[in-house]
């Protein structure tokens, strides 16, 4: 068995070390460097000063400006999406992400929640009517479920819904809502009462200028701060028939919205980890102490090789879930498999980087602790650490281990 000769290998690139791009095809690159090119000229340069500030001003134009991208509803399929592959959705996720994770998430809660729902299980008026003024972002849409006192037990949510006549009627409260009290339109779940325990659960499409809806918003974060967070607040709020989503009953329904978004934040937290990880590259190469550059000094290097495997590894996986789902076969439980690995991965290559740049890492000048803690939300929302452990578990012994 021969080999070919060293000579012809292509040359060592640092930042692909195990040649990932070269599974990509010219119009996912595209793609890509389209993202990356957008976020490095709209983001970026403001992106300390929003964070700072805790917030995001100018987020309608730039929801639209994500719209004339096609980056919302990325890889839906008509109505003015842009029908892209998941691996093309999951290459703007991480791009978006390396610019900030609460950018990734206004397109994720954008797309993959209140789009992906009207878009699966609404009916052909409800899909003309929202979607392709959302894909233009035109109307920024949010998604409500988790509520104050239910986050991972949504069967237990206390929203109802009521019959009265041919109308609905909505009452309860959502918690941590992105895009809330920017929305145009919510995708609300509530009890209807109609069955057992959770499985009468449906969803509503609910403009927000209807009588009785309110979205006051969260601030004094610490984490997805250039985000905007929202309470939703449904008093006595009267939908008409036709205001409900026709094509689920039950916690299928949110659920499945959610794997999509997990899909997502799989590829976006190995954004927030590589732009770390490159932010303490940068610095390895220029710090000098004991009279040379830091990343000169054995401990240095280890730590960047540990992370350059975990990142590149998180990056696969990626990769992997994606042409799984681009052939219809990925599975909830390979979601949760990524999401706990990213996410988690992510989390400690953005400590460890603050590390090698030492007290420097806490300055905003750097994006290093702006990713670590945005990431801090990210590994609860769309599932915390124990529920894809559980997941995983479930999946793993065939015994059900949530209760």
């Amino acid at each position: 068995m021969s080999t070919a000769p060293t000579s012809k290998l292509p040359p060592f690139d640092p930042r692909d070390p195990i040649g990932v791009d070269d599974l990509l095809s010219p119009e996912d690159l595209a793609i890509r460097d389209t993202v990356r090119t957008w976020a490095a000229d709209r983001v970026l340069p403001h992106i300390a000063e929003w964070y700072e500030n805790g917030e995001l001003p100018g987020i309608r134009e730039l929801a639209r400006e994500l719209g004339s991208l096609g980056a919302l509803g990325m890889s839906l399929q008509g109505y003015g999406c842009a029908g892209a592959t998941a691996v093309q959705y999951g290459l703007a996720c991480l791009e978006l992400e390396a610019a900030d994770s609460g950018i990734r998430s206004l397109v994720s809660v954008q797309g993959s929640l209140a789009m992906y729902a009207i878009h699966r299980f609404g009916s052909e008026e409800q899909k003309q009517r929202w979607l392709p003024g959302m894909a233009a972002g035109e109307t920024i849409g949010c998604f409500g479920l988790t509520e104050p006192d239910h986050g991972s037990d949504p069967a237990a949510m206390r929203t109802y819904a009521k019959r009265d006549g041919e109308d609905w009627v909505l009452s309860g409260r959502k918690m941590w809502i992105t895009n809330g009290s920017v929305a145009g339109v919510a995708v609300v779940w509530a009890q209807t009462g109609e069955g057992p325990a959770g499985s009468g659960i449906r969803g509503f499409v609910v403009p927000t200028d209807a009588p009785g809806f309110s979205a006051p918003e969260i601030r004094h974060k610490w984490s997805l701060r250039a985000s905007v967070t929202s309470e939703l607040i449904l008093d006595e709020v009267r939908l008409p028939a036709d205001a409900v989503l026709p094509g689920v009953t039950g916690l299928r329904g949110p659920l499945s919205c959610l794997s999509h978004a997990r899909y997502g934040i799989v590829w976006g937290a190995m954004g927030a980890a590589r732009s770390s990880f490159e932010a303490a590259v940068d610095y390895a190469r220029t710090r000098e102490q004991f009279g040379k550059p830091i990343g000169g000094f054995q401990l240095t290097q280890a730590k960047l090789a540990d992370m350059a495997v975990e990142l590149h590894k998180g990056i696969l996986l990626a990769h992997h879930l994606g042409r799984r789902m681009d052939a219809g076969r990925l599975r909830p439980e390979q979601v949760s498999f990524g999401k706990l690995n990213n996410v988690r991965e992510a989390i400690e290559i953005c400590r460890t980087s603050r590390t090698i740049l030492g007290a420097n890492g806490i300055s905003l000048e750097y994006p290093v602790m702006r990713h670590a803690t945005n990431l801090e939300s990210v590994l609860t929302y769309e599932g915390t650490v124990e529920m894809h452990q559980l997941v995983l578990g479930k999946a793993l012994t065939g015994l059900d281990a949530f209760r």
